[in-house]
């Protein structure tokens, strides 16, 4: 990777170096610690990397009994073959004449440059050793760390063309590199990989990316991770996962030893050297509620009211977070809801809304350091439960009524935003097609020009080019959903689209990717997904897009579906008959994670047969008009393209269609105006979903 160069200073490798000896009890030597590496070490493209580089603000925390040297060289290679190898600069000699009793090594970047891996790749290992044989070699008793590198962003020129691979490559190397020569191993990747604000060449962090890095070392090196702590999810009211074992987890510092009780049961951990620990407990049947106490040698947590059930996420976009209040019969349920339900709300709310109008310097600050959602676990109540998801709150409390079982429902949903901003960086950067979308995507053609549109109405006072919205790709992820990594639920309900609906085949790829990513985030393969199909609307591309949905469920297993084209409103993309929609996802979750005896599939096509001028439909289940009134919805498409209308006959299971004398078919249709008055659904009520299907003679 090339980098401009810049010309050292005699000394400047040394700067921040405090005094040898501080006196306490005697003169008392200080601990030396070498920071070797590239320009990311070396400080490249801040105003001033005496003050503002890693190592010195590494200096700063660990304080004067540390002595701190920066040995980074801008463009430096781990490669002794590379065009800029590390071991020929001075800073190297530097760091060897340092003696140091700590030395993190930070190398690597610069190799992906075409000039040295696809030539000098299987000398990487071997050349590592090497830096680190010599270090010991200077100081037997050195403490020797390795970095997993910093993050290259998918704006970088040759992202593409070579330089992440390549960059994989050497990720997976430096793991086996540090326990092979026993070092200890820094991720500087993941507290970064999040933050493509902090890097405005896409490879070399500002001055608070610098920050973090240091933060990050210091941790590593002193052990030191703030005493304990448990993950914002865990507090007093929650819903744990019930008939699965109950993990409890968060950080301490390194080594610290962690008690667990729940209720009488209880369990012992110790923090890693990243400060993390887990105590895993029984899996419980439902009940509560039970206290929850974490302590360590210097502090005790305890939560309180905590019940043992089923936990819900509802996502999405604004038809999600629509509340129950705006709901039509959505006043008189919150009013019912009390303390003594065995229903629980988490609301993560973003600190702003992506409504028409711009964001504060607070906003734009918060949304950047991913601290856009927030929200507390409650006792459902009429205030609180007429402020949650419509649909949420209404499955949650079919659900409850009908298993008996404690339901805790996790909002987290963002008016507009698009599925992309729902998946994860990975999933997004190891697509082809996909890493399109998060480079410059607020001049993207695959982002909804709405979308896109919106973002520059927040962001009309933002300073920082990579200013974060929740309609970025990735966004929503890192900011919220990452919040639940490692946290067990039961399933998911989402109801999105809307702002996908200009690229139907594209949303057929992002769905498959994002589901895909949720499942591994939550450690669940086939983890349940039960999704709105998008309702009626006076808007041409609707009915294309509902069809993709209902054949996304036929491809993705542990996926249903929920239709609400029958409940939707011609001028508006916020129908506030939502009750129906929350009743129809509680029966496919009853059906499909209860093991009911319901019938909540919509009715689909299973054969097709046509003699002479009828042409016969067999579906799953026998069939209805909703309205007692004739079937309508049915329409013919002939070879020319034409729209025609055709004569439909219900018996039992079968639609019988006539084909009109003098009409060559080439596709039938069902529910296709964007706007539907088709009225076909189950004995049981369930619509029959917009369709398309290929008629041949």
């Amino acid at each position: 990777m090339i980098f401009k160069k810049n010309k050292i200073k005699q000394g400047v490798c040394f700067f921040m170096i405090c005094c040898l000896y501080v006196f306490k009890s005697g003169a008392t030597e200080v601990m030396k610690v070498a920071c070797m590496g590239n320009s990311v070490t070396y400080g490249y493209g801040l105003q001033d990397p005496s003050v503002q580089s890693y190592p010195a603000q590494l200096q700063q925390l660990l304080g004067s009994k540390y002595q701190v040297g920066n040995f980074g060289h801008s463009g430096a290679t781990l490669l002794k073959n590379g065009h800029n190898p590390y071991f020929k600069t001075q800073e190297f000699l530097d760091a060897l004449a340092f003696k140091p009793d700590v030395a993190i090594v930070h190398l690597g970047l610069n190799d992906t440059d075409p000039r040295n891996w696809p030539h000098y790749r299987d000398q990487f290992e071997r050349d590592y050793h090497w830096l680190l044989d010599t270090l010991q070699e200077v100081n037997p008793k050195v403490k020797l760390y390795v970095c997993v590198l910093t993050p290259i962003f998918s704006g970088h020129p040759r992202f593409k063309s070579g330089t992440f691979e390549w960059y994989k490559q050497i990720q997976k190397l430096l793991p086996l590199i540090a326990k092979t020569h026993q070092a200890q191993l820094i991720n500087l990747k993941e507290p970064l990989h999040s933050r493509p604000d902090l890097f405005p060449d896409n490879l070399h962090p500002n001055e608070e990316g610098a920050e973090i890095i240091a933060k990050t070392v210091f941790k590593k090196i002193t052990g030191n991770y703030g005493g304990l702590q448990l993950p914002r999810v865990f507090a007093d009211h929650m819903v744990l996962q019930r008939e699965r074992p109950i993990h409890i987890y968060g950080i301490a510092n390194a080594g610290q030893r962690v008690e667990v009780r729940l209720g009488e049961e209880q369990g012992m951990a110790e923090a890693d050297e990243n400060g993390c620990w887990t105590v895993s407990l029984r899996a419980r049947e439902a009940g509560g509620p039970y206290q929850l106490l974490v302590r360590s040698e210097n502090r005790n947590i305890v939560l309180r009211d905590i019940l043992v059930g089923d936990v819900w996420l509802c996502s999405g976009q604004s038809n999600m977070a629509f509340p129950l209040r705006a709901a039509q019969g959505g006043a008189m349920l919150a009013q019912q809801a009390d303390s003594s339900m065995n229903l629980r709300l988490y609301q993560l709310q973003g600190a702003t809304p992506t409504s028409d109008k711009a964001w504060s310097k607070e906003d734009l600050r918060k949304t950047n350091a991913l601290q856009y959602f927030n929200g507390i676990w409650k006792r459902v109540n009429a205030v609180d439960a007429a402020s949650f998801s419509a649909i949420g709150y209404v499955f949650g409390n079919r659900l409850q009524q009908e298993t008996g079982v404690p339901i805790g429902l996790i909002q987290l949903a963002v008016g507009g935003s698009g599925i992309e901003s729902w998946i994860d960086r990975c999933s997004l950067e190891n697509d082809p097609l996909l890493v399109d979308m998060l480079n410059n995507w607020r001049k993207s053609d695959f982002i909804m020009d709405w979308n896109r549109g919106r973002a520059d109405v927040n962001l009309k006072f933002a300073t920082n080019p990579g200013q974060r919205h929740p309609y970025e790709p990735a966004y929503n992820f890192e900011a919220g959903v990452a919040l639940l990594k490692d946290f067990t639920i039961k399933g998911v309900i989402w109801y999105q689209g809307e702002s996908n609906v200009h690229n139907p085949e594209l949303y057929t790829k992002l769905f498959k990717t994002f589901i895909q990513g949720w499942r591994r985030l939550f450690n669940q393969d086939s983890l349940p997904f039960y999704y709105v199909q998008l309702t009626s609307i006076g808007r041409p591309a609707w009915p294309y897009f509902r069809d993709v949905q209902r054949r996304l469920q036929q491809e993705i297993p542990n996926t249903w579906m929920a239709i609400s084209a029958d409940v939707g409103d011609s001028l508006n993309v916020h129908p506030t008959n939502k009750i129906p929609v929350g009743e129809r996802l509680a029966n496919l979750a009853l059906a499909h994670s209860y093991g009911r005896d319901i019938l909540a599939d919509a009715p689909e096509v299973k054969e097709m047969n046509r003699g002479g001028a009828v042409l016969n439909l067999y579906f799953t289940t026998d069939l209805k008009t909703a309205d007692g009134k004739p079937v309508k919805g049915f329409e013919w498409i002939d070879t020319k393209g034409n729209v025609l209308p055709t004569a439909v006959e219900i018996q039992h299971n079968i639609i019988r269609i006539e084909v009109p004398k003098g009409v060559f078919p080439k596709a039938l249709r069902y529910a296709w105006q964007p706007f539907t008055r088709a009225n076909l659904v189950s004995e049981q009520g369930v619509p029959v979903s917009t369709f398309s299907m290929d008629i041949t003679e």
